[in-house]
């Protein structure tokens, strides 16, 4: 487009001064020149002849770029409240409206964009109105009673090993639900909370959801990735609601994964919304505007030392238990169930379990993995499939160290250095640094 393509719109123009779709062009076309104040002037007097939608976007183009934010909100808000479903009249409302810091109202202009077009990106308006790139929207109620809500079938005789966290569980959680009247003659409330830590790995998500068996209630799973929102304020609202649901079917096991991501201290966030959040966790553990009766809150960590201290408070996840790797019998267990749907041969399933120490399920995993690949290129030459040995689960062994021992290197720092209540000495004692 040059100055010559004007000239010749123009000249057009002369013998038919009535034709619209003429006079847009020219108007389009000194726009994408940056002559504004002319493509103003042809847009308005297309509109003094007929009501065209195209030529009222055009002038709010031209008045956005203008830097007059109000009055091209005001041609689009009229567009808008007749209906229309043009994605590019909500991206530019919303790009108006970001400019006059109407940031609620933006946010729902640019919603409203997406909702035509989910796969729309806007680069400025993402990296200005959304928190975090990934948005999932629970379109009913009962879509996201479904999503989160289950009732698990396993219970405790499901889980191998682990004796340590059951006893912590059953006190905290168990025998309160079993014993109802107990608790309240002595004025206590049912449900609470509790947060295992431990590296990852070693089975934190399986035993919350055998607890919910155990005691025969409902159980609901949520990590941060759920809870978090790309627009600002949805977070605290997801979060309420997980709460909701929570209290409309108790008894109900809440577990939370990644609480450390979540309750990271509030002095170390540099974003107000991340501040916000942590509050209003904090607030749904306290239940001040809903009571929580019944409700048994558990909460995993990989790093409880990031926590927000006051996570930790009495009424809240007041008992802290530490998930250690599985241990000899456990390693087995796992090892068993793993093989038993595998080509094996003779496997020596307890010298395997030693060899094991530190590694966490998912270590476990690799391993026979490791020793499943080096059978299927022992497999190629003839086609038939190789059974497992135990000498190829030992020799997978000594191609994987176990993913704990960067955890452990970091958390024997806190427990030996930044332990003064005592909360890291599970750690010490497996470690065998302290009995």
């Amino acid at each position: 487009m040059n100055e010559n393509t004007i000239e010749d719109l123009r000249e057009a123009l002369k013998y038919s001064p009535d034709n619209i779709p003429l006079q847009l062009l020219l108007a389009e076309t000194l726009v994408t020149l940056n002559r504004l104040e002319e493509a103003e002037i042809e847009y308005s007097n297309i509109l003094s002849k007929s009501n065209d939608i195209k030529a009222k976007i055009g002038l709010a183009t031209v008045y956005f770029k203008k830097g007059n934010y109000s009055t091209c909100n005001v041609i689009l808000e009229e567009l808008i409240d007749n209906g229309t479903k043009e994605i590019n009249i909500f991206i530019l409302y919303a790009k108006g409206l970001l400019k006059e810091e109407l940031i609620a109202k933006a946010i729902e202009a640019y919603q409203k964009a997406l909702a035509i077009d989910p796969d729309y990106f806007d680069e400025e308006l993402d990296s200005q109105l959304r928190q975090k790139e990934v948005i999932e929207v629970i379109a009913t109620e009962e879509e996201f009673d479904n999503r989160f809500l289950e009732k698990p079938n396993i219970n405790f005789d499901d889980v191998g090993g682990m004796e340590t966290v059951k006893k912590e569980i059953e006190l905290k959680i168990i025998k309160p639900l079993l014993h109802p009247e107990l608790y309240k003659a002595y004025g206590k409330k049912i449900g609470g909370g509790i947060l295992l830590y431990g590296p990852p790995g070693c089975g934190k998500t399986y035993i919350a959801k055998a607890t919910a068996g155990q005691v025969n209630a409902k159980f609901i799973s949520v990590s941060l990735n759920d809870i978090l929102d790309m627009w600002i304020g949805n977070s605290e609202k997801n979060l309420h609601e997980i709460f909701d649901l929570a209290r409309n079917n108790t008894p109900c096991v809440l577990f939370i994964d990644e609480i450390d991501a979540l309750g990271a201290s509030r002095s170390d966030m540099k974003q107000s919304s991340s501040r916000h959040l942590i509050n209003q966790f904090l607030q749904e553990l306290d239940g001040i505007n809903n009571s929580n009766e019944g409700i048994l809150i558990i909460g995993a960590t990989n790093t409880p030392w990031n926590l927000d201290p006051a996570f930790r408070r009495p009424g809240r996840f007041d008992r802290i238990v530490f998930v250690s790797p599985p241990d000899i019998i456990t390693r087995a267990s796992i090892l068993k169930l793993k093989l038993s749907d595998k080509p094996i041969g003779t496997i020596d399933v307890q010298t395997i379990a030693k060899k094991t120490q530190q590694y966490s399920g998912a270590d476990i995993d690799a391993i026979i993995d490791i020793a499943i690949e080096q059978k299927l290129e022992d497999s190629f030459s003839d086609g038939i499939p190789k059974p497992l040995e135990t000498k190829d689960l030992i020799s997978a062994v000594k191609k994987h160290k176990p993913s704990t021992q960067e955890w452990f290197t970091t958390a024997k720092n806190f427990a030996m250095f930044a332990n003064d209540s005592g909360l890291y000495d599970d750690i010490l004692t497996y470690m065998k640094i302290k009995k």
